[in-house]
């Protein structure tokens, strides 16, 4: 073969054709030939990037937290239609740069240590030997559409990252400067004379017209509009449907011991040190003092060399295969000397524990239930398999499912966030299978569907009601005391803004209250720190009354009084220097905290700076199946 290979390279067809390559790079650019992946990167971050399928797998995780958060399903389409794309984007942009920089500065966590932080997970526990599991691991990183380099690379920035952020926490303390100007900010005193303008001061709006109402309506028609609704036609594939047809037999559990026995049971383990000699005298000089029972490290230490500890480990787990296969043939105490593969080492066993056996009475249970899950999936795959034979032949839902042998449930009015018409939840409706109908058109059939492990199903739209207002009648009375507390609350503004202005010309507080049967209250040593543990008056009340100078006049909303406050601002008084000096080495440590925090926040801005990250969202977009918004909508959605 090799004979021909050369034979044809040097004829003139492999000429020819070889000939042909380097003109098309010549005409086409060399560099074309690479561009495949930079033109599937979503986010570029000095050597790391993100491409448009993590890019999905990442924005999928994202919403399907959010679904679960809302308790109600999210299509693509509006997901993007809120931006939420970007801002997963944006988060991934920041998270990306993040790392790049810190790889960049050089702290990059031990393989090890990335190991043993998996193995840590209780996700990744066998739930009988209690110990990790790597077909678990596997099978959780499948579930979240995760490989398991793309997992221990994000473990591997969460512990760089950790390190990092207590490492400045540990540098970080604010000068005294800091805290004598948060101090005085926080603990400054204000006195106040406040009154409120309540619906006793103002004529009560008459109750709408009609008219009046239908215009109101037609203001917020867009909160008022009804969801579109949809009447569903379902057939379910579950395992609970054939639990009770599926039976069991004891070979089946025989089999299913058989092939678990040697992961379930637990091997010996032992606790030893090895330490490595040079040469044979060496050797006998470290195993007799290990037998005199001195100290491993300071015999290791003296002989030139590192010992390695195995605590409580099976034989596996012993490095050198041949000192692990001497060291587990030795009694508890007993020091030998090795020739391992790895060179001369002097082994001390310092304990043993046995291993032990699982039987099968032990964990029959849980084998029987594996049985009868793993025979509750087949019974399922072959009802489903007899609906899609039928369906793929040209029969209807209805048909298809009769011949599989399977109930076809009614379900609905339902909206696409999953509640009925009185906005109670849809019972036997779960998000995903409610995306599916909304993505039909009225009369649309699906193919089958997984809904989750064993669980499937196919939907059909009988009806879609589609958006619409209510009618009045139907919302008349609290769209009427809607109208009557908006025309209040003009009222009450218009009223509070003349009374305030009148302060603000030079007459009397008590006076302008008294003009409408109100008397003024004093607070006096209100302080922003009283308004962040709560008081008298509202947070909209604290903001104006600390924006404001000394003698100055301010308006806030007091929801709970349904009123406007007008208030003024009698003195103003800083903290006394006792106090200050006393309360500046107590607000040191939260404000490093709030000091770190906003440092944090700036950092992904540096790092997307200094490694200049690009972002594509447009190619974001479009992984998602969404088509990119017209540059009006983009500006609108800013």
């Amino acid at each position: 073969m090799l004979a021909h290979i050369r034979a044809f390279a040097k004829s003139w067809v492999a000429a020819v054709l070889i000939g042909l390559l380097i003109l098309s790079f010549a005409v086409f650019g060399v560099s074309d030939v690479f561009k495949t992946r930079a033109q599937n990167e979503v986010v570029h971050a000095g050597n790391r990037s993100v491409t448009t399928e993590e890019f999905r797998a990442e924005f999928d995780r994202a919403k399907q937290n959010l679904e679960q958060q809302n308790g109600q399903q999210i299509s693509n389409e509006l997901a993007v239609e809120n931006r939420f794309d970007a801002r997963v984007l944006e988060m991934l942009a920041d998270r990306e740069a993040m790392a790049a920089l810190i790889e960049k500065i050089g702290l990059r966590p031990a393989d090890a240590l990335i190991t043993r932080e998996i193995q840590k997970i209780p996700a990744f526990f066998d739930q009988v030997s209690g110990r990790f599991d790597k077909r678990l691991y596997e099978e959780a990183l499948a579930r979240n559409k995760l490989t398991a380099p793309q997992f221990e690379q994000s473990v591997r920035d969460e512990i760089a990252q950790s390190h990092l952020a207590a490492g400045l926490v540990d540098g970080l303390r604010p000068p005294r400067a800091f805290g004598a100007l948060a101090v005085v900010f926080a603990q400054e005193s204000r006195d106040l004379a406040v009154f409120n303008v309540g619906p006793g001061a103002v004529e009560a709006p008459k109750p709408p017209t009609d008219a009046q109402l239908t215009e109101f309506m037609k203001a917020n028609a867009e909160r008022l509009m009804r969801p579109e609704f949809r009447i569903l036609s379902v057939v379910r594939f579950s395992s609970a449907q054939v639990a009770g047809r599926v039976t069991v037999s004891e070979a089946d559990i025989r089999k299913q011991f058989d092939f678990r026995k040697d992961s379930l049971n637990q091997p010996e383990t032992r606790s030893l040190v090895q330490i490595p000699a040079r040469d044979a005298g060496t050797a006998r000089s470290v195993a007799d003092r290990l037998a005199k029972g001195e100290d491993p490290a300071a015999v290791a230490r003296s002989a030139g060399v590192e010992p390695v500890f195995y605590v409580d480990k099976p034989r596996t787990a012993v490095v050198d295969a041949k000192a692990g296969e001497a060291a587990f043939a030795m009694a508890r105490g007993e020091v030998r000397t090795v020739q391992g593969d790895l060179g001369l080492a002097v082994i001390r066993v310092t304990g043993i524990t046995p291993g032990r056996i699982v039987t099968l009475e032990e964990i029959r249970p849980m084998l029987e239930a594996e049985a009868r899950k793993t025979a509750a999936a087949e019974k399922v795959y072959e009802i489903s398999q007899a609906y899609d034979d039928a369906h793929a032949g040209g029969a209807n839902l209805d048909e298809a499912a009769a011949k599989a042998g399977v109930p076809v449930i009614t379900l609905g009015p339902v909206a696409e966030q999953g509640f009925d018409p009185t906005g109670k939840p849809v019972a036997g409706l779960s998000a995903k299978l409610v995306q599916t109908a909304f993505r039909l058109p009225e009369g649309g059939e699906s193919q089958i569907e997984e809904e989750s492990p064993g669980e499937s199903y196919a939907v059909r739209v009988d009806k879609v009601i589609p958006r619409t207002l209510p009618p009045l009648a139907e919302v008349r009375q609290p769209l009427a005391q809607a109208w009557m507390n908006q025309e209040m609350a003009k009222r009450l503004r218009a009223k509070a803004e003349s009374l305030a202005e009148r302060v603000r010309k030079g007459e009397s507080l008590d006076t302008v209250a008294a003009s409408i049967g109100a008397k003024p209250g004093r607070l006096a040593g209100l302080t922003r720190q009283g308004a962040a543990q709560g008081g008298p008056l509202s947070q909209e009340d604290f903001a104006e009354a600390f924006g404001a100078a000394k003698g100055g006049v301010f308006l806030a909303a007091n929801p709970t009084a349904f009123a406007i406050t007008i208030g003024r601002v009698e003195a103003i008084s800083p903290p006394s220097a006792a106090e200050n000096a006393r309360s500046v080495e107590e607000v040191r440590p939260q404000l490093g905290m709030t000091l770190f925090s906003e440092i944090g926040a700036q950092m992904p801005r540096y790092a997307r700076t200094v490694l200049k990250v690009r972002t594509a969202p447009d190619l974001a977009r479009q992984s998602l199946g969404v088509e990119t918004p017209k540059a009006g909508n983009e500006a609108a959605g800013k």
